[in-house]
């Protein structure tokens, strides 16, 4: 059975939080499936399809659009334990559909049933050539056109783009105003104008260039308000951050059992590697790891969840150091098998290529320091 922060830390979840482990590690299977399509597109779909059958995608795009951080943690620890291509595709689904939740129009929150039942799947289209931490860069342009817009603009390192039907694409509706400018746009991705270009990620997953050139969209497509991009923005990266923390423990046990296996059966020296002191050392400290791992998050999550007046400190510590550590523990588990673990299509092997975007999106680990270490130096830390 899958371990989930739920057996051994119960005190941070609620009733409703059993049935949602069952439910998750009855999709386990499916989505581990996944991976045994012919080639990488589809396995992208077949991904999507268990998702989506599995009622998963109503975790991360809610119909009232307000995703549980502690749901979203648990689903994200097992989905880092079986798929990394999965757990992308439905982080991305919440963050692509996060802002038509909290702001968009009647007519744009009504395509939320969809969106939770993995009918419709959205991109967050957000990180340009030359603006990825700093936001305020973002330069593409959307003009106004008689009742509606014109985006032009290119967008890159894009989730979901190749299952993706919809895109929040970030744009400025006036360059001089600055961040002030920056509004969200809800894109159908089939429009005239927009070309769809993909990427290949070392951990494989949907992802591509969006190439807006001159894609006309209603006035109807902005969400929330003009001049209201950048608040959003923050906002989305806020609701889903902790969740990127739940994924690298989920993707850190996974490794740290893998280790466990294999040094509990390989002979060396007339008896197992597991008897080995210095391995013992290792298996020790990828334990700690991971369990001040879970901690971190869980607290985040559950202050969130219990309506805490500021999280962001505690979720930044969260991302960083759940991001951090699985990196190493994932890097221990490919010491500790030794050739085996450098191996395509080892799971170790995997992790290793899966856990290195996690330090990156949603916020580099540099920028979290960056948000702690402000925080600690005015005061603002409850730690």
């Amino acid at each position: 059975m899958i371990p989930l922060s739920v057996d051994d830390l119960g005190w941070f979840f609620g009733v409703e939080h059993g049935p949602l482990a069952a439910k998750l590690r009855g999709a386990a299977g499916d989505l581990a499936a996944a991976e045994e399509a012919p080639d990488e597109p589809a396995r992208d779909r077949a991904a999507v399809a268990a998702l989506a059958r599995h009622g998963l995608f109503a975790l991360a795009a809610p119909e009232d659009g307000a995703p549980s951080a502690l749901a979203l943690c648990l689903a994200r620890e097992l989905l880092g334990w079986v798929s990394a291509r999965a757990d992308s595709i439905f982080a991305v689904q919440g963050l692509g559909s996060h802002a038509i939740g909290a702001v968009g129009s009647p007519a744009q929150r009504a395509l939320l049933p969809a969106l939770a039942a993995g009918e419709l799947v959205a991109a967050f289209a957000l990180t340009e050539p030359e603006a990825g931490s700093d936001v305020a860069a973002i330069a593409t342009r959307a003009a106004a056109d008689g009742d509606g817009w014109r985006l032009t603009g290119e967008k890159i390192f894009i989730s979901n783009l190749g299952v993706a039907t919809h895109a929040t694409v970030f744009a400025t509706v006036d360059p001089a105003a600055g961040k002030k400018g920056l509004t969200a746009f809800w894109v159908p991705l089939d429009t005239p104008g927009v070309t769809v270009v993909p990427q290949e990620p070392i951990a494989p997953h949907p992802l591509g260039r969006l190439v807006l050139e001159g894609a006309r969209v209603g006035g109807d497509a902005i969400i929330g308000a003009r001049g209201q991009g950048m608040k959003l923005a923050l906002q989305t990266l806020d609701t889903f951050r902790v969740s990127v923390a739940a994924a690298a423990v989920g993707m850190a046990r996974r490794a740290l059992a893998e280790a466990v296996a294999h040094v509990g059966a390989r002979v060396q020296f007339g008896k197992p590697l597991a008897e080995q002191p210095l391995v013992q050392a290792h298996l020790a400290d990828m334990a700690v790891q991971i369990d001040a791992a879970r901690l971190l998050a869980l607290r985040a999550a559950y202050l969130k969840d219990t309506g805490a007046p500021r999280t962001t400190v505690e979720v930044s510590m969260a991302k960083l150091f759940a991001t951090e550590a699985a990196q190493d523990v994932i890097d221990r588990a490919v010491q500790l098998l030794g050739g085996r673990g450098v191996m395509r299509g080892a799971v170790v092997e995997h992790l290793y290529r899966a856990i290195r975007p996690l330090r990156i999106y949603e916020g580099t680990s540099e920028i979290q320091r960056t948000i702690i270490g402000r925080a600690i130096a005015q005061g603002a830390s409850s730690t």
